[in-house]
């Protein structure tokens, strides 16, 4: 079986779509419905801007969504998902491709989306850190037991944990948890805290948008973040869509779910690799590939 995968924020870089542009008119139409449903050019931004450009968190999020969606609707017949999955953002993109939500209001949604996690951000000073080498359960523990608000964010592979919380919370952390035995833990260039309660904000001002969109039965099941299980109820799709901003990215627990109800192959759809990687030590079996044009 086929799963197809859509990567999150942190997969951009500077000229990204322009091969989907330059090769299929349906790309373009889909780009230029983006531009007028953003009222900015986020073309001109993908495929001309810099990469500190691409970085604002207004154009990251809506930039990657349009590289997964438009590369998944211009494979036309060859996209054949038998599930989808996508990494925290990417979960909007996997849902516009199994037919729940329509490009049109997927962006939409993708376009608030950001807004509210940039506002969410500059209400409260926080960050997010990588920690490598340790048991899930140990860094779960050492998070339970820092003073302040810190969380386990996103279960990225086996051994790869970020977490996400109050700057002073993450640095007494990532002591703790070197301290632990972990290989490394890093504070992450990121804007705040995604995926822990400091996006609580941000949760409430989605949560009125999806609330009034129209959801469609999918084609496929979705593997969402928030439960990991193969989901096709348009009312349990919108819950785990709003429940993600402040819950953890359950990636691992994921994949493997997938792989139990009969996964084989990953196809990742969009910028980057990363997922592809994850897949490969989550599930070194898993044949593993990027969707292409052609």
């Amino acid at each position: 079986m086929k799963a197809y995968i859509f990567p999150g924020q942190g997969a951009q870089f500077s000229g990204m779509g322009k091969d989907l542009y330059e090769a299929s008119a349906k790309a373009q139409e889909l780009f230029e419905t983006a531009n007028d449903i953003l009222g900015f050019s986020i073309t001109d931004i993908m495929f001309e801007g810099s990469a500190e450009d691409l970085k604002q968190t207004r154009v990251t999020q809506p930039a990657i969504f349009l590289h997964s969606v438009v590369l998944s609707q211009v494979l036309g017949d060859a996209f054949k998902p038998d599930m989808v999955a996508g990494h925290s953002l990417g979960e909007f993109s996997a849902l516009v491709a199994n037919g729940a939500l329509t490009f049109e209001d997927g962006l939409k949604l993708v376009s608030q989306r950001a807004t509210a996690m940039q506002k969410a951000c500059e209400m409260q000073e926080s960050t997010m850190a990588a920690v490598l080498g340790l048991e899930d359960q140990v860094v779960e523990e050492v998070c339970a037991q820092t003073p302040g608000v810190v969380v386990a964010a996103n279960y990225n592979c086996p051994g790869q944990l970020v977490i996400s919380g109050e700057v002073a919370a993450i640095h007494a952390a990532c002591e703790s948890l070197k301290a632990a035995g972990a290989r490394r833990a890093l504070v992450l260039p990121v804007g705040g805290a995604f995926h822990s309660p400091l996006m609580e904000p941000a949760r409430e001002e989605l949560a009125a948008a999806i609330e009034q969109t129209t959801f469609s039965t999918p084609t496929c099941p979705v593997y969402q973040n928030v439960t990991t299980t193969a989901v096709t109820d348009t009312d349990q799709i919108r819950k785990n869509l709003i429940a993600q901003l402040t819950a953890p990215v359950k990636w691992t627990q994921s994949v493997q779910q997938m792989v139990a109800d009969g996964a084989s192959e990953f196809i990742e759809v969009g910028p980057g690799k990363v997922l592809q990687g994850l897949v490969r030590k989550i599930h070194p079996e898993a044949e593993v590939s990027s969707a292409a044009l052609g």
